[in-house]
């Protein structure tokens, strides 16, 4: 028995492919308005944020995930590749039912074909009560 339990691991690690010739793609760069201030908004109101990011390298930029922090927070983002010199929008919207009266300030974390590969994006403004 033992050595039939040898002998199937033995043949899956000789069936497995080696990974080090996988190519991950070509690395660029981005220009991004990492911070939205929202100033002051009112209980209720739903913050909308807009982040302008532009492809400043050689290759097409390629916005892999965004994920917002939190549920209270919904993000949107372009599928195609942003080619080098354009530029697109990242947009997040804020719940502000879904956080407390006072100072708020919620992330949306960028994963991209860049060096480094996570960006992170800062919503933040005061809730005031009705």
């Amino acid at each position: 028995m033992k050595i039939v339990s040898v002998l199937v691991v033995l043949g899956l690690l000789l069936s497995c492919e080696e990974t080090a010739d996988v190519q991950v793609g070509n690395k660029t760069t981005m220009d991004i308005e990492r911070i939205y201030d929202a100033g002051e908004v009112m209980r209720g109101e739903i913050v909308t944020a807009k982040f302008k990011v532009t492809n400043t390298g050689d290759y097409p930029l390629i916005l892999a995930s965004v994920k917002p922090s939190c549920s209270c927070t919904v993000s949107s983002y372009p599928e195609e590749p942003i080619q080098s010199g354009e530029s697109d929008y990242i947009t997040a919207t804020v719940n502000t039912n879904r956080v407390g009266i006072g100072i708020f300030s919620k992330h949306v974390n960028v994963t991209a074909n860049t060096k480094p590969p996570v960006s992170q994006l800062k919503i933040k403004g005061v809730v005031i009560s009705k």
